[in-house]
């Protein structure tokens, strides 16, 4: 294995311990906001209309019970 791939690794499974260490509310906290920055991601790059970022942003808070 090179230094590189085992370094990546363990950076993976550091970043899999710190995400089971969170609490229920921290996940989902951690979802809606990983689900947010794709959602501006696609209104950058001009992949959705603002209607439907809205939309989807309305829809996503409406679900989880977070805002941004």
């Amino acid at each position: 294995m090179t230094k590189t791939v085992e370094e990546e690794l363990q950076e993976q499974i550091a970043q899999q311990r710190s995400w089971e260490r969170l609490s229920y509310e921290q996940k989902n906290k951690q979802l809606f906001l990983r689900q947010k920055k794709l959602l501006d991601t696609f209104l950058e790059r001009h992949a959705i209309s603002q209607a439907q970022y809205n939309k989807s942003l309305g829809d996503l808070q409406a679900k989880t019970g977070f805002t941004a």
